[in-house]
Order: structure tokens, then C-alpha cells, then sequence
């Protein structure tokens, strides 16, 4: 037996891309058997993990290219300070959605409210802000471009 790759990618082979309703990213998500506990309730620390996903989604979709600035040695985010509200739990097979929105815009970082739903209700409430690191390490600028898109967001004009 032959087996020739498809000519084309079907759009079940494209990895799953969140998108922005106003200023507002979504990103959908299931829980699966290795999100939970025994009990089968979401393990309290993947719903950071939910959440920077659909961060890392939202840049994505707005523009901002984190692999092409860290490779170019420009610098990368880093989580600075985090809160998180645990409302509800999530367990097993769930559907959800991370909704995020920017909040803040400062030189050197930016603020994200995060929040977990299943279907109408609110399982989770989180705010980020993401600081923009050096190589050594220490906070710098954002680039201007990537700025102005958040500022864009926070005004709400939407996004590319």
C-alpha cells in the first residue's frame, strides 16, 4: 500500500486559531483527562495554563510576532503580576472559553482581563500584566508597533 500526502491541508489539519469579536479575543478549549484531578475538576493550575494559551493566541491574531522579536534577540514577555479568581469549577469533557481583553498599556508591559466561561457561566476571572523583558532581562519598551495595536484594543478599535 501507497500512502501519497494530501496535495492540499484540510482545515482540520490547521492548528485551532482563536478570533477577536470587537476588541475582545476568544479562545475555545475542551478539558481533557489530563487538565483534571482524580475527581475529574480542572486542576486549579491549568487554568493558567488556559488562559496563557489564549494569550499567546491573542497576539498572535492582533499581529505581534513574539518568536521573530525573541529570535532577533529584541526581548519576550514575561508575566509580572497575576490574580486569578477561581468562581467554579471545570471538570471533564467541558467546553470553555477564554475571553480576553486588553486593559492597560504602559511602555515597558500591558494588562489582559482574562475570564473562563462554560456556556453562560463565569468559572474564572483573571488579570495579567505581561512585562516586556531584554536579553539581560530587564523590563524594555514594547515596540512601538506592538503598543499602539494594545492601544488600539484598550480604545476600542479592533484589532487587524
Amino acid at each position: 500500500m501507497t500512502v501519497t500526502a494530501p496535495s492540499q491541508e484540510q482545515p482540520s489539519e490547521q492548528p485551532y486559531a482563536g478570533t477577536f469579536v470587537g476588541t475582545e479575543h476568544r479562545f475555545a478549549l475542551r478539558v481533557y483527562f489530563e487538565d483534571t484531578d482524580l475527581s475529574g475538576i480542572v486542576y486549579h493550575a491549568n487554568y493558567l495554563r488556559f488562559m496563557e494559551r489564549a494569550r499567546s493566541d491573542m497576539l498572535r491574531a492582533a499581529g505581534i510576532d513574539q518568536r521573530a522579536t525573541m529570535d532577533a534577540g529584541e526581548g519576550y514577555y514575561a508575566v509580572h503580576d497575576l490574580n486569578i479568581v477561581y468562581r467554579r469549577p471545570a471538570k471533564l469533557e467541558d467546553a470553555l472559553l477564554v475571553r480576553s481583553r486588553v486593559i492597560g498599556v504602559r511602555a515597558a508591559a500591558c494588562e489582559i482581563a482574562q475570564d473562563i466561561w462554560r456556556g453562560d457561566i463565569l468559572l474564572t476571572e483573571g488579570r495579567v500584566t505581561a512585562a516586556f523583558l531584554g536579553t539581560d532581562g530587564r523590563p524594555k519598551r514594547q515596540p512601538r508597533e506592538w503598543r499602539e495595536t494594545f492601544e488600539r484594543l484598550t480604545t476600542g478599535q479592533e484589532a487587524k
